[in-house]
This record gives structure tokens, C-alpha cells and sequence, in this order.
């Protein structure tokens, strides 16, 4: 017998991640409202989610990452991926790599003539400046006063400024601003730090929120399955402390648990496939097809190149006078490597000449390891990745029991398409080409990975591409908006999700295609808007 929490809620937000935080932020301003928010994580009341090099840490450590896998994936030879996913207030914005990017304008009005009103560009642009404290000020592109720190990064690093060099010798342009709307170019990432600490969502919305005696969070919740009457979601059924509870609303469920999360409790509520449910003994309560589908993800290629002449991180590291200073230099100035994010300088390209616009970023680093996890390498290195920013992939994320507990199957099918197989080979044709520009010469970059033995025909790149390639954990679109027409759409325009009222979806999940650079960016975007959305609806109603 569940035990139900005294009173209703107006709204439930299930999920204190990127959105979540947005959200209840939003939500709980109008203190006649009474807001709930559910977090399967605890507090962030652990070092390493504030130095921002903690990633290293909190990456596949339970304590902060649900530590799902891949299944075996056939376009990456047989590999499957650890996928990590944040578990803490603040959800993946707590772990991720800090780096601020929007994408391209032409990803959004890509969205507004899929006819979905009011996200094209110059919808969302206002969306972008009014969360935002930029460290560049009040301008066209960028505003002051958000919740969403971002700085410039705090060092640099003399091989990383060769490469941008090498980059700027293959005619690619400096840029100092990524998200002007067209990020084609060299430059380094801005971050979600504030004087060199990480700044999540957790910091910039939620805990701000907090004394508000309206809003309530509860952590060490697992969400299991939606309260649903009469074709209505009236509430949510989650277990906390070895005890089953249920919490009602009297205005809307939100979902912002993420593109994995968000798709396990609709399949334990029997809202997806039918033949997916069916099977696993759950009642479809919605047959709607396109819940766990149309996975996007942005796959990394990590080529790897030994240097000579320069420092890199590896080196730094197994210096013990080095890295003493490190935490010296951190703990006095909030600066040098701790602050680093995982990738600091970015390129943003076209993988051949045809195409229409840069389609390939690369994440450049001043350190090398054989995966994430492991030890840095013992010899001086740099590792160039690059991704495909527009797969044509699509995969599905599916729940294998009704038991909350248990890990879903995640298939991002990378690579399983003619288009992303080319654009992985010519990604990695275009970084052997910058590796051999006339500006990195002195420091004699040598190919570790893909390696020597790999030829430069499209077959033995794209086999290599599946033999390097990594997730560079950007999930999305698995309950896609779209058209009540679309049959895989599952949210409307206005994240309403399509045959069942008192229900939204509002994270990296909605998104029809996936955007043209890191997604955290985007989520947060699109909580804000969506928050404004609900405010906007009840007046309406």
C-alpha cells in the first residue's frame, strides 16, 4: 500500500537535472503555486562536483552517475559504451564537460519548418539571453543576470594555441564567440563556471529556489510509473527509503528526467510501443509508438597524436612537484589545470567541401588516455576528436523489466547509416590533415591513434571511426515534438504530450533532431521556455 504525501500539488517536476532545476525554478515564482521536484540523486555535497576537473571522479562512480551501458553495437565493431548519465541535483550539468554551446541557427529554424511554432531561431534566442550571466556582457547575442554563469576558460595551454594555428593554415576562421548562431571556427569553449568552480543548474536555479516555502524537493527518489485517471497523469508513484509514496497534482506532471529517464517511467506507466510493453507484462495505457525512439547522439572519433617539445597534461600529472603545485595554484587562485574543462579548445568545420554548413566539431585536449576512466598515457600526447554533429543514426532506449530499478537497454545504432559512415571517414581524413600543418612541425605530432596501419580509403576509416569512436553523451529525442499527425511525435509544440492530458515532457527528449554541438545548452533553453509555456497555458485554461 503506497502512502500518499498530505495535500496536492499544482505542479510535480520529475527530475532535478538541467531542466528540472529550470523548471521548478520557474514554477515556484508564484508562491500561490506548490511545487514538488523528485531527484533519484542526493545532494551535491561532494567536493568534486565543484572542482571543475571532478568529472574525472564522478564520471562512473554510482555515487553520481547511473552508470548505464550500451548494448553491443555493431557499427563500432561489436563495443559497447559506458553512457553517463548525472545522478544529483543538477543532474548531468553536475559531471558534464562545462562547455556552453547553443548550436546553429539553422538547427532551430531547421525545427520551425518541421512546423514547429515558436522554435526557430529568433524564438529561442531570447530564451538563451534571458537564462544567461555572460562574462561578455549585455549585447546582441548575449545578456546578464541569468542563473546560467559562463565564463571564459581559466588557462591555455601553447600546444592547444598551435593546433588553433594549424587549424587557421587550413583556412578555417578564429572565432571568439561560438553562439552568434553560426559556430563555424576556431576558438576556445566558454564554460558554466563562476571563478573557476563548476556552476550547474543545481547552483544556478534549484538551491536559489529552495527557501521558497512553496517548493519542495525530495531526493533519493526513484520515480517508478505515472498516476494516470481517466486518461488524465494526476500524479506519480515513486519509492524513497525502502517506502512506496505517491504525490498528486492538480495541474500538470512534468517529466524532465532526461532522454533515458523520461522514457523508463512512461514505459513502466504503459505509455510507448505496445510490443515493446506487452511482453515485459505491462498494460498499455497509450500506445504511443515513438517513446524510445529516435535516439540522436553525437558520436566522437578520438584520434590520439604523440608530441615532443611541449607539455601536455600527461606529463604534468606524473610530475609529483607538478601536480602538487596544481592544487597549490587552484586552492590560491582558482586557476591551472583543476579548473580545466574535459575539452578547452573547439573547432567547428566541414567534413568535404560539399557541405552546406560545418558539420564536424572537434574537442581538442592537451591529454590522452586509452578510455575515459583509465590513466592518462605515460608519454606526452594530444587527443583530437571529432564528431558528426548531424547523425542520420537513430536508435532506441527501452526499459527490459517493470522493475524500477533495473537498467534500460540503450542502442544508439551509430554508425549504421551510409552518410555517417562517410562523414566519420572524412572526419578523420580532416584531422590528419590539420596534424600535418606547417605550425605543428616542431612538435613532431606522430599518429598513436587510429595508427599508421590505417589506410586512407573509406573503408578502413570508417572501420577505424567504430574501432576509436566514443560517445560524447549528448542523448536526445527519444519523445520527440512533432505533429499530432507524426505518428513517432510524442509531444506537441508546446510539450504536451499527444493523447494524454496533464502531462509534459520537458528535456533533451523533445528535441526533433539533434543540435549542432554540446546539448546542455539547449536543455536549458528549451526548460525555460517550456516553463513559460506552463505559466502561459494556466491562464489560459
Amino acid at each position: 500500500m503506497a502512502t500518499r504525501i498530505e495535500g496536492d500539488f499544482d505542479y510535480i517536476v520529475v527530475g532535478a537535472g538541467t531542466a528540472g532545476c529550470i523548471v521548478a525554478n520557474r514554477l515556484s515564482a508564484d508562491p500561490s503555486k506548490r511545487v514538488l521536484i523528485l531527484e533519484a540523486g542526493g545532494k551535491d555535497n561532494w567536493i568534486w562536483f565543484h572542482i571543475p576537473v571532478g568529472y574525472l571522479f564522478a564520471i562512473g562512480n554510482p555515487r553520481s552517475d547511473w552508470m548505464f551501458k550500451t548494448e553491443p553495437e555493431a557499427g563500432l565493431n561489436g563495443r559497447a559504451l559506458s553512457y553517463p548519465r548525472g545522478k544529483v541535483i543538477g543532474g548531468s550539468s553536475a559531471i558534464n564537460a562545462m562547455i556552453s554551446m547553443r548550436g546553429q541557427s539553422a538547427d532551430y529554424d531547421h525545427w520551425r519548418q518541421l512546423g514547429l511554432k515558436g522554435w526557430g531561431w529568433d524564438d529561442v534566442l531570447p530564451a538563451f539571453k534571458q537564462i544567461e550571466d555572460h562574462f561578455l556582457g549585455d549585447s546582441e547575442h548575449h545578456a546578464t543576470g541569468g542563473g546560467w554563469r559562463i565564463e571564459a576558460p581559466r588557462l591555455s595551454w601553447d600546444v592547444l594555441d598551435a593546433v588553433a594555428d594549424a587549424a587557421e593554415e587550413m583556412g578555417i576562421r578564429r572565432v571568439s564567440d561560438f553562439n552568434t548562431g553560426n559556430n563555424e571556427g576556431i576558438g576556445y569553449f566558454h564554460v558554466n563556471q563562476k571563478r573557476g568552480r563548476r556552476w550547474s543548474a543545481a547552483r544556478g536555479f534549484l538551491k536559489p529556489a529552495l527557501s521558497r516555502q512553496n517548493l519542495r524537493l525530495e531526493t533519493n527518489v526513484l520515480a517508478d510509473k505515472l498516476i494516470v485517471e481517466n486518461g488524465r497523469a494526476v500524479g506519480i508513484r515513486f519509492s524513497q527509503n525502502g517506502e512506496t509514496i505517491e504525490a498528486h497534482a492538480k495541474g500538470e506532471v512534468i517529466l524532465c528526467a532526461g532522454s533515458i529517464g523520461s522514457v523508463q517511467v512512461l514505459h513502466r506507466s504503459g505509455i510507448g510501443p505496445q510490443e515493446w510493453l506487452a511482453p515485459l507484462g505491462i498494460e498499455t495505457v497509450l500506445d504511443r509508438q515513438g517513446v524510445g525512439r529516435n535516439l540522436q547522439d553525437h558520436l566522437q572519433q578520438r584520434a590520439i597524436y604523440k608530441v615532443s617539445g611541449v607539455r601536455t597534461l600527461n606529463e604534468t600529472y606524473y610530475n609529483l612537484f607538478r601536480r602538487g603545485w596544481m592544487g597549490v595554484d587552484y586552492a590560491l587562485r582558482r586557476r591551472g589545470p583543476l579548473t580545466m574543462a574535459p575539452s578547452q579548445l573547439g573547432i567547428f568545420t566541414r567534413s568535404d567541401p560539399h557541405q552546406e554548413r560545418a558539420n564536424i566539431q572537434f574537442h581538442v585536449q592537451p591529454l590522452s588516455l586509452d578510455k575515459f576512466g583509465d590513466p592518462l598515457h605515460r608519454f606526452p600526447a594530444i587527443t583530437i576528436s571529432a564528431c558528426n554533429l548531424r547523425p542520420t543514426s537513430r536508435g532506441t532506449v527501452r526499459i527490459t523489466s517493470n522493475a524500477a530499478d533495473d537498467k534500460p537497454s540503450i542502442a544508439p545504432n551509430y554508425l549504421s547509416t551510409p552518410d555517417d559512415r562517410q562523414v566519420a571517414a572524412d572526419a578523420i581524413r580532416v584531422t590528419r590533415r590539420l596534424m600535418k600543418q606547417h605550425a605543428l612541425d616542431k612538435y613532431r605530432p606522430d599518429e598513436y591513434l587510429p595508427g599508421h596501419s590505417v589506410g586512407d580509403d573509406d573503408a578502413s576509416l570508417a572501420k577505424a571511426a567504430g574501432d576509436i569512436g566514443t560517445t560524447i553523451f549528448h542523448p536526445v529525442g527519444t519523445a520527440k515534438m512533432g505533429a499530432a499527425t507524426d505518428p513517432m511525435a510524442v509531444v506537441d509544440e508546446r510539450l504536451r504530450f499527444h493523447g494524454m492530458k496533464g502531462l509534459r515532457v520537458i528535456d533533451a527528449s523533445v528535441m526533433p533532431t539533434i543540435t549542432s554541438g554540446n546539448t546542455n545548452t539547449p536543455t536549458a533553453m528549451i526548460a525555460h521556455k517550456g516553463a513559460a509555456m506552463i505559466l502561459e497555458d494556466s491562464k489560459s485554461a
